[in-house]
């Protein structure tokens, strides 16, 4: 199944929407992180949950809430620099307020670069550990003077307020569930922040037009780490009871081939749905193996829960030089490769919508198709006598053991080209 890579107007709305949310500055709770929250809403109708600063989740605490209104750096000569209004990558994210002369040497231990990336703006947070500090491009910091004072303002709160998740339920005929996740929480970073919230809500809006859906969808859109521990706290058991397969999105816009991260148990649906639908599409891929260092994958694998989430995105975070910079940016992604990612978890969706396993009602012989209409007057051309052995071939393994992933496997074709058959053999009473 190949995946189309023309210009669309989803492509477009997804770049509407990219610009809205891009200037806005987020963290993992406050005003930044609601009004993000707000516009996603225009795409899908998550509930907001507020869970008050102080609140024990897990071995976690939520912190106080953080909002922000300016910041910079003035030099020697007056001018202003490292402003917020510039880049909100300029503020150490969490910074607590400040306003006061400084020397160079003091504003030193306060100042994050990337010398090996010179013309990069680092992202950095200090959530848990009250201070406050500035990110600059390297060639700007080497290029200030070491004498005279400087005046550092962060016009900040850091009180007791709440963090913020989202979450909807498309719901099925059955309470089993798939889970989507993703995390709304960094500042203006294109790959590693808007392409995850920006793909989930577009996915939703697919999936909502699935008729007569045996699933039931979970879509979960919170904080990175403490905003999905304060979910899991509350709907942990449920999903441990209803989960059948999960999957964290993030890094899917970049120009990157495919990686599909595993959920730690290898056979579990989640990972043999998306590497089957990685197969048939024939896009350029890799699979890995779960391991701790990711997204929020690391909370719903944790051992209490071990949920079978997976996550397939592009270039996998910490594997790009522009990650968790300000070379994160709308010219580091494709909208094209975003709404590429957005398809395949539509297609991985529909593959776990019709799996089964699948039982036909006539086990003792093969049924006779002529008498139902579903044998063709003719096999010639070969199209249609393999069209007719896939039809033999989905009676023949469907014995209420194998799903429909494993009888298409062993056919060597995705499970969705018999879509078609086994909505016949439903309608003929067949199954």
């Amino acid at each position: 199944m190949e995946i189309s890579g023309l210009m669309d107007e989803i492509e477009k709305k997804l770049e509407a929407y990219f610009d809205r949310l891009w200037p806005i500055t987020r963290s993992i709770t406050g005003n930044g992180l609601r009004e993000s929250f707000h516009i996603l809403q225009e795409l899908i109708p998550l509930e907001l949950i507020e869970v008050k600063s102080g609140t024990k989740v897990f071995d976690w605490e939520v912190p106080k809430e953080w909002n922000i209104r300016d910041a910079y750096i003035q030099t020697p000569d007056g001018t202003r620099i490292a402003q917020l209004k510039d880049n909100n990558l300029h503020v150490l994210n969490y910074s607590i307020p400040v306003n006061k002369t400084v020397s160079f040497q003091e504003l030193e231990k306060h100042v994050f670069t990337l010398p090996e990336q010179p013309d990069a703006i680092p992202y950095v947070t200090s959530y848990y550990k009250e201070t406050w500090g500035f990110c600059l491009s390297h060639n700007e910091w080497q290029g200030l003077p070491k004498e005279g004072e400087y005046r550092v303002v962060i016009d900040s709160t850091l009180e007791e307020g709440s963090l913020t998740y989202g979450q909807v339920v498309l719901p099925g005929s059955t309470k089993q569930e798939v889970l989507f996740s993703s995390y709304l929480c960094h500042p203006s970073m294109a790959n590693n922040e808007l392409s995850g919230p920006l793909a989930m809500a577009f996915l939703y809006q697919k999936i909502a037009q699935i008729p007569n859906r045996k699933l039931s969808y979970r879509f979960v859109l919170a904080p990175e780490t403490v905003g999905v521990i304060a979910f899991l706290s509350k709907y942990g058991n449920l999903l441990k009871e209803n989960l059948i397969a999960g999957y964290v999105l993030t890094c899917c816009g970049d120009l990157g081939d495919f990686t599909y991260k595993r959920s730690k148990d290898a056979t579990a649906l989640c990972n043999r749905a998306a590497e089957h639908c990685l197969h048939y599409s024939e896009v350029k891929h890799k699979v890995i193996d779960f391991a701790v260092g990711g997204s929020d994958e690391r909370q719903y694998c944790s051992p209490g829960f071990n949920l079978p989430v997976g996550s397939l995105m592009r270039t996998p975070y910490q594997k790009y030089k522009e990650y968790h910079t300000s070379l994160d940016n709308k010219s580091f992604i494709s909208f094209s490769s975003l709404r590429q990612t957005i398809e395949l978890y539509e297609n991985i969706s529909k593959t776990l919508e019709i799996n089964g396993p699948w039982e036909c009602n006539v086990p003792f012989g093969e049924p006779q198709l002529g008498k139902r209409g579903l044998y063709p007057s003719s096999v010639s051309p070969d199209a249609q006598r393999e069209n007719l052995h896939d039809l033999l071939h989905l009676i023949s393994f469907s014995d209420g053991k194998n799903d429909l992933i494993t009888i298409a496997e062993k056919r060597d074709k995705h499970a969705l080209e018999f879509e078609e058959h086994l909505v016949a053999c439903r309608n003929k009473g067949l199954f």
